[in-house]
C-alpha cells in the first residue's frame, strides 16, 4: 500500500499510537481555564533550579518522566527521542535529556516543534524502525524572553497583538501498530496521517505579531490536507492550530474562506484555550512550543480518551525568526505541520 497521498501528506497503512502524554505548565498557565487538566502545575517557575535555562530543561526531564510512568515503561524501552525547544542550539532539550541515555534527534520547528516531533516520531514506529519513541517540547516564558526580545528586568511594555509565551512542556509516548496488544496500558488515539508543513513568507517584520506571521502557513497546511485527504472541514471534529492567539485566529479564518474553506466551526487555537486575557492580561493569547504540546497533552487528547472527539486535525505553527535573522531586517516566515488523530475503541477481553 502506497503511504504517500496528496503533495505533502501520509496516511499510514498500520497507525501508530500515543500510548501516554504528559503536561507541565508553570505558575500562569495553572491558573487558566485548563487548570485542573495539566499533570503538573510548577510551585514556581524556577522548578527549583538556578536560571531560567535550567528550569526549562527540568520541564522536559519531568515531562518525560511522568510520560514513561503513565506507560509503565523505562527509559531502556524507548529507541529514540524527538525533541526540541526555541532556545539557541536547542539547550533545554539537550541538558534536560541527556541523563536518559537514549539515541535522540534534535528539532527546531519554532512553535511548531510539536507536529514536527509527533510526525517524525510517527514515521518512525510506522516504518518499523523503532518500537516505542518519544516526542517532548517545551518553552519558558523567561528565557523565551530573554533571548529574543528583553530582559524581564527591563519591563518593555507589549503591544496588544503579543503573544504570552507559555511556560511548559509534553511529552507524548509513541507505540507502532504491532505493539498495541503487548502493552500494560492500551491506547485509543491513533496517529492516521500526517501533513509536512512548507516555510510560507507573507512579508511581515512585526516580532510582535505571530499571529499574522503563522497564520498564512497554517491556511497553507490546512487547505493542502484538505485537498491530501480528500476531506472537508466537517470532517474533523476540530481543527486545531497551537499558537496563533487572537489575531492570528481572524486572519486564518479570512484566508482560508477566500481559498474555498470555511473551518469556523471546528477551528481552536491551543493558544486562545490555555490563557483568560480578561483576567491573566496574556494579551493576544499563548504561544511557545510547550503551548501546543501541554495543551494537547492536557486537554485535547483526554477529550479523544473519553470518546468525545473522533478525529481531530493538530497543526501547531511557528514563526521561523532568529535574534540574527529579526537584527538584519528579514522578515518573520512561518511553517505549520499537520498530525492526524483518531480514536479507536479499546477492545475488551
Amino acid at each position: 500500500m502506497d503511504q504517500k497521498i496528496g503533495a505533502q501528506s501520509l496516511r499510514f497503512a498500520e497507525a501508530p499510537f500515543i500510548v501516554s502524554s504528559a503536561s507541565i505548565v508553570g505558575t500562569k498557565e495553572g491558573q487558566g481555564p485548563l487548570s485542573d487538566e495539566f499533570d503538573m502545575i510548577g510551585a514556581d517557575d524556577k522548578f527549583g533550579q538556578d536560571t531560567w535555562e535550567e528550569s526549562e530543561s527540568a520541564l522536559q526531564k519531568e515531562a518525560v518522566t511522568l510520560a514513561l510512568g503513565k506507560a509503565d515503561m523505562k527509559p531502556e524501552d524507548i529507541r529514540y527521542i524527538f525533541a526540541g525547544d526555541l532556545l539557541g542550539q536547542n539547550i533545554a532539550s539537550s541538558f534536560g535529556l541527556m541523563d536518559f541515555d537514549i539515541p535522540i534527534f534534535g528539532l527546531y520547528g519554532a512553535c511548531s516543534t510539536c507536529g514536527e516531533s509527533l510526525s517524525l516520531a510517527a514515521m518512525c514506529v510506522a516504518a518499523g524502525y523503532a518500537d516505542h519513541v518519544v516526542a517532548v517540547t517545551s518553552s519558558h516564558f523567561a528565557s523565551a524572553e530573554k533571548q529574543f526580545r528583553f530582559p524581564l528586568e527591563y519591563a518593555n511594555q507589549r503591544p496588544l497583538s503579543a503573544t504570552w509565551t507559555v511556560t511548559g512542556s509534553g511529552a507524548f509516548v509513541l507505540a507502532g501498530h504491532q505493539e498495541r496488544e503487548h502493552l500494560s496500558v492500551t491506547p485509543c488515539v491513533a496517529i492516521t496521517g500526517i501533513t509536512t508543513g512548507k516555510i510560507v513568507d507573507y512579508g511581515i517584520k512585526d516580532s510582535m505579531n505571530m499571529g499574522a506571521a503563522m497564520a498564512p502557513a497554517a491556511a497553507d497546511l490546512i487547505e493542502q490536507n484538505l485537498k491530501d485527504f480528500d476531506r472537508k472541514p466537517e470532517d474533523y471534529d476540530r481543527i486545531i492550530t497551537g499558537d496563533l492567539g487572537t489575531v492570528g485566529k481572524e486572519i486564518l479564518i479570512r484566508l482560508l474562506k477566500e481559498r474555498g474553506f470555511d473551518i469556523s466551526n471546528q477551528h481552536e487555537d491551543c493558544g486562545i484555550q490555555i490563557f483568560d486575557d480578561s483576567v491573566q492580561n496574556t494579551g493576544a493569547g499563548g504561544s511557545g512550543c510547550g503551548c501546543s504540546a501541554a495543551t494537547l497533552s492536557a486537554h485535547y487528547l483526554k477529550r479523544m480518551e473519553r470518546g468525545e472527539l473522533k478525529r481531530i486535525l493538530f497543526c501547531p505553527t511557528g514563526a521561523l525568526l532568529s535574534t540574527v535573522s529579526f537584527n538584519e531586517g528579514q522578515p518573520v516566515p512561518g511553517i505549520s505541520h499537520g498530525v492526524v488523530m483518531e480514536y479507536v475503541e479499546r477492545k475488551v477481553n
